[in-house]
């Protein structure tokens, strides 16, 4: 499953306030918030600096209870400060009870309230959307982390690949375009998980950034491994609860 989706942000404060807005509508409850993270569930926001620039064009999608929820969305992010990037309403062009709006921040990237029917994923986000340079490399990259990140190929285009993430904890899309760049994503795993990840991924010749190993500096029994994908996004399979 997506354990967590994290962007920088050039002003968190800011930021902070604009999704608490949003997310409010959404049920979505914050969970962390200290001057330099903010978090609600497996969505969160981190403070740019020097090194660590503005995450850009990516798509996260969170998912509402009911219909009036994904408008109350889309009319409290125009509020906030979004532009409007599609107002609610059903969108049969993806599925005959998809129900969503969207939004736009200044740094392009898009987020969405969608409600299907059926089941759904346990937590916050349905669905992340990246562009690629090279959508056939990027799914070669994605389908080599794909055992170890709990990732399945459903289809694939010229122009983009859907992977399913765990049973039914949503969609992970790679999609022509210019490419997204500085997110953060992170699948759940075991240590067998984590280290089969970074394995694969090396062995592969894709560039480590970060060794399987603890990382006491997010809490204790954080056991992960990090690894760049094509883009340069930093890719991640954690396990938070070590036995």
């Amino acid at each position: 499953m997506f354990d967590h989706v994290t962007l920088r942000v050039a002003d968190l404060a800011d930021a902070t306030r604009a999704f608490a807005a949003v997310l409010d509508e959404l049920e979505i409850e914050q969970t962390t918030r200290t001057p330099r993270f903010s978090a609600w569930g497996n969505f969160a926001l981190t403070q740019t600096d020097d090194e660590h620039p503005i995450a850009q064009r990516v798509h996260v999608a969170f998912i509402a209870p009911t219909p009036a929820h994904v408008e109350r969305f889309g009319e409290a992010g125009i509020a906030a400060g979004f532009a409007d990037d599609g107002p609610a309403g059903p969108r049969p062009n993806y599925a005959d009870d998809y129900y969503a709006a969207f939004l736009k921040d200044r740094a392009g990237n898009s987020f969405e309230a969608v409600h299907r029917d059926g089941e759904r994923p346990k937590r916050n986000i349905d669905h992340v959307a990246i562009r690629v340079d090279d959508v056939e490399a990027s799914t070669v990259f994605y389908s080599t982390i794909a055992p170890a990140a709990g990732l399945t190929i459903r289809r694939q285009t010229a122009d983009r690949a859907t992977f399913s993430v765990g049973a039914a904890d949503g969609s992970f899309i790679v999609i022509a375009g210019e490419p997204t760049q500085d997110i953060h994503i992170a699948f759940s795993g075991d240590d067998d998980d984590v280290r089969r990840f970074h394995a694969d991924a090396t062995a592969a010749g894709y560039r480590s950034n970060g060794e399987p190993g603890e990382r006491p500096r997010y809490h204790e029994g954080y056991y992960a491994a990090f690894v760049l994908d094509p883009d340069g996004n930093n890719i991640e399979v954690v396990n938070h609860h070590r036995s």
